[in-house]
């Protein structure tokens, strides 16, 4: 089936286009029915005259002197005299078109008996039956001035005004889709965290009032954005010094081994919390830099085994344009949450196609089910304890989401046999990995 087509700018286009054939289509069907009136009865008058100066100078020549006149008419007007045979008196009339409004007005000026017909092999002459005397006689008028369907002129012309026609509504039409673009793309950008991205106010009304509107909500996301960032930043740095305390204080005074420890757990998991908030508030004003990507994936595992939690590195990607700090901070939220929720053993897998960077990290834990793919990566949300024995804020995704939305690139959920992988892509760059 033919697609149909769905930018504004092909259905207006196609939609003028229908508009303009079908009134083409009427105004030709007007102008014919307007035209064919006088036009039959210009053509009927003048064939009529000779008809009847042709009849009257029949009957008021010689018997002998007829042919030669004859003669002289066929060679001088290229009129010709032609005798009707008995069938032909009952011949049909013509059915519609010009044709048929000559004859209705060559019976109206010469007779009800007049017949009218065309011969096949000369379709430009007209056979007039005429009655001289006792017999009855076809009088053949050639080059007859008229013809039912349209002159190639009108056509041509009719054809050239549809091509204008369609050119002038593309070009208004793609003038009207212009703002429309602009405003998506900057749309694009606002939904990226550029909440500095603005609209041009200038133009028609309608569209100044839009632009106008988007760059106010614009503005307002940015002062929310901002308002929330300095709200998780402060309450971060409030938390982190009365945390240093109390582990200080727990870590001198109490005396019993166990409970000191889970205070201390507790306490890491609260600076932890402090910690992603900060992340989670951070701006993103990062610029991207070339960064060997291998090299950044090795510091990672060797800093996470130093803490006693392999990871396996697996292929290589080479180097990338890409935000340092913020890849970094994602993989590392991403191989915690594989060491905290998941079990060993931990992979990251590094891999590159045409369109892509990807960081896959995999652990072969309980995983999340189907309906909670999605679920998992909003702010603060959390699975369930008792399938993995761990608490956390709900954040390390929520961080890691955040990054790839504003680098240009997702992050994919996807369930294993056992356990989940996590995988982060970034728009691919122009460094091909070392071979």
């Amino acid at each position: 089936m033919p697609r149909t087509p769905n930018s504004l700018l092909a259905r207006t286009v196609v939609l003028i286009g229908i508009l303009l054939v079908a009134s083409l289509a009427a105004w030709l069907a007007l102008f014919t029915l307007a035209e064919q009136e006088p036009r039959a009865r210009q053509i009927a008058t003048r064939a009529a005259a000779v008809v009847n100066l042709t009849r009257a100078a029949l009957l008021a020549a010689q018997p002998e002197r007829r042919q030669a006149l004859l003669q002289e008419l066929s060679r001088r007007e290229g009129i010709r005299i032609v005798p009707m045979t008995p069938e032909e008196l009952f011949l049909p009339p013509p059915e519609r078109g010009l044709q048929r409004r000559i004859w209705q007005e060559l019976q109206a000026q010469l007779g009800e008996d007049t017949l009218l017909i065309t011969d096949p092999a000369d379709d430009e002459a007209l056979w007039i039956s005429f009655t001289l005397g006792p017999d009855d006689y076809w009088l053949v008028l050639p080059r007859a001035p008229h013809r039912d369907s349209l002159p190639w002129q009108w056509i041509g012309w009719g054809v050239l005004t549809l091509l204008l026609a369609f050119a002038g509504g593309w070009a208004v039409v793609k003038r009207i889709n212009r703002p429309l673009r602009e405003a998506a793309a900057v749309a694009a950008r606002v939904g990226h965290g550029d909440f500095g991205a603005r609209l041009d106010e200038h133009g028609p009304d309608e569209i100044a009032s839009l632009a106008r509107a988007f760059n106010r909500m614009s503005a307002d996301l940015g002062t929310q954005e901002t308002d929330r960032a300095l709200l998780l930043a402060g309450l971060s740095h409030d938390l982190r010094t009365p945390l240093a305390r109390l582990r200080l204080a727990v870590e001198m005074q109490v005396e019993n081994a166990r409970e000191r420890g889970a205070m201390i757990r507790d306490m890491d998991d609260m600076d932890t919390m402090s910690r992603q908030f900060a992340e989670l508030a951070r701006s993103d004003g990062e610029v991207a830099r070339p960064v060997d990507l291998d090299a950044l994936c090795r510091e990672l595992a060797a800093g996470f085994a130093a803490r006693g939690l392999p990871v396996a590195v697996r292929g290589a990607l080479g180097t990338a344009a890409v935000p340092a700090l913020g890849l970094a901070r994602s993989l590392s939220n991403l191989l915690e949450n594989a060491h905290r929720y998941g079990r060993p053993p931990v992979e990251l897998e590094l891999a590159r196609s045409a369109d892509a960077i990807c960081f896959t990290v995999i652990d072969h834990g309980a995983g999340l089910g189907d309906a909670e793919l999605e679920s998992a990566k909003r702010p603060f949300w959390r699975g369930n304890a008792a399938r993995t024995g761990a608490q956390g804020s709900g954040l390390g995704l929520a961080i890691v989401e955040r990054f790839a939305r504003q680098a240009g690139g997702r992050l994919v959920l996807s369930t294993r046999n056992p356990g989940l992988a996590a995988c982060l892509s970034l728009p691919p760059q122009t460094h091909p990995p070392a071979l």
